[in-house]
């Protein structure tokens, strides 16, 4: 059983309440603007009952010259009530048993009154205003008004407003009933894909790989189907994280474990007297300390670069003499390995960066393209300006990188199918530390052709 508080319901109810309140309020404006038509009606109903009769009283006053013994007369126009007719001079009247006859003379005072309430009183301008002049001879002698009668009249009324009031507020349950039925509907409609999303975030507290990753089915392009493909992305995104730490511990135990087995098996040896701590023996352990150690310093730094607390200390630099000061001259140099090259743009400007971690950034792009470049016979360190930034470039010419080993050059360990030797750490150094100066480094390979590593560098 859904909870009371539940989105859905939430929904459900709100269009209900929205429905409920849209219908009273037509209902109140209908019901005040009825009234008020219906209470025109009747007063045009009125006026064209007291032109009717206009004619009638003109027609007494020419009679006697007076109004004298009008009231009298004025009796014998309210027939029976439920309605009549009397005949009049000049033709038919149609008389009803709810009007109220009203005669007032020339100066506004009140002469007559069917109902014998207000005889004597003085007329407003207003009040006259609504009323028909009686005219003898083209001389005004007075002002006839037909008003409504009272309790029939308002029992009339209050009966139509009534039935109106109830055909309103029938369409406003039947209104109801649709928008909690819509509601429902549509609040299931709405709901079911945050349903998916909570039990698939529910999922993501175990850890998961790259195998077992919850997904939710995106449909449409509004703000819930934007919200599942964020998830989704996400969840892929934790999913290669959890992979990633799964696959740091076991390299980094294994890294850890030939130069320790090394130095515990020489140890053990020189324990047992197999052989003497020799400056040969105490060399290789020294060797195997150091390797251990550039290990631990590589993990510190791509930590602290990943974790954001990396330091930098920037400083206007001219890259060009950076450069010359880690590779021999101009030319290329050459030795047993392939040929190493430096080529710089004449143009070359400034750039505003940490001279001790770009150096460590060429360090380890020129020490990877030594090391895995197998059969190469150069490797080019070249830099170019490029609008407000500077390009840097260490390009070989080896067998190049298989186009499913690209995307994952930057991994931490990762070693693909490039022969050489390391900690697997360089590249993923080199990464950190470039996207810490705010710029981007990228790999391009064609196999047999050779790999180039580009990074950019901020001008100063």
């Amino acid at each position: 059983m859904e909870r009371l508080g539940s989105l859905w319901v939430k929904l459900a109810a709100g269009f209900v309440l929205v429905a409920l309140v849209a219908v009273g309020l037509v209902a109140v404006l209908a019901n005040m603007s009825t009234t008020r038509q219906f209470e025109l009606y009747v007063s045009q109903g009125k006026l064209r009952r007291a032109e009717q009769l206009a004619p009638e009283f003109a027609a007494y006053y020419r009679r006697g010259g007076s109004w004298s013994g009008v009231e009298d007369w004025m009796a014998g126009l309210q027939p029976e009530q439920g309605g009549g007719q009397r005949r009049g001079q000049g033709g038919p009247v149609a008389a009803t048993g709810t009007d109220r006859i009203l005669l007032a003379g020339a100066d506004g005072r009140l002469i007559a009154d069917s109902a014998g309430g207000l005889a004597g009183a003085r007329l407003s301008e207003t009040e006259l205003a609504l009323g028909v002049p009686v005219e003898v001879d083209g001389e005004r002698v007075g002002v006839v008004l037909v008003t409504p009668g009272g309790t029939v009249h308002e029992g009339l009324e209050a009966e139509f407003l009534a039935e109106v009031n109830r055909s309103f507020w029938l369409a406003g349950l039947l209104a109801a009933g649709l928008a909690l039925l819509l509601g429902l509907l549509l609040a299931r409609q709405l709901t079911a894909p945050l349903r998916a999303l909570t039990e698939a975030a529910g999922r993501l507290a175990d850890p998961v790989t790259a195998d077992d990753v919850p997904q939710v089915r995106v449909r449409g392009s509004d703000e819930i189907g934007h919200l599942g493909r964020t998830f989704n992305h996400m969840a892929r995104s934790l999913a290669r994280q959890e992979t990633l730490r799964r696959n740091l511990l076991s390299d980094v135990a294994h890294e850890l474990r030939t130069p320790l087995s090394v130095v515990r098996s020489d140890l053990e040896a020189i324990q047992d007297g197999v052989y003497e701590p020799s400056d040969d023996v105490l060399a290789s352990l020294h060797e195997e300390t150091m390797v251990l150690g550039r290990l631990v310093d590589d993990l510190q730094a791509l930590a602290q670069a990943e974790a954001g607390q990396l330091r930098l200390e920037r400083q206007p630099t001219d890259l060009g003499d950076l450069l010359r000061g880690m590779l021999p001259g101009f030319e290329c140099s050459t030795g047993q390995g392939p040929a190493l090259c430096l080529e710089l743009a004449p143009d070359l400007t400034p750039v505003s960066i940490d001279r001790h971690r770009v150096r460590q950034v060429v360090a380890n792009l020129v020490s990877n393209a030594l090391r895995h470049a197998a059969g190469s016979t150069r490797v080019v360190v070249s830099a170019v300006p490029q609008s407000d930034r500077v390009r840097v470039t260490v390009a070989d010419d080896g067998p190049g990188i298989p186009p499913e080993d690209l995307p994952h050059v930057f991994d931490r360990f990762w070693r693909g199918s490039r022969i050489g030797q390391g900690s697997g750490l360089g590249l993923a150094i080199a990464r950190e530390l470039v996207l810490a100066h705010g710029t981007d480094i990228w790999a391009e390979s064609t196999p047999g052709q050779g790999t180039a590593f580009h990074f950019t560098l901020p001008r100063a």
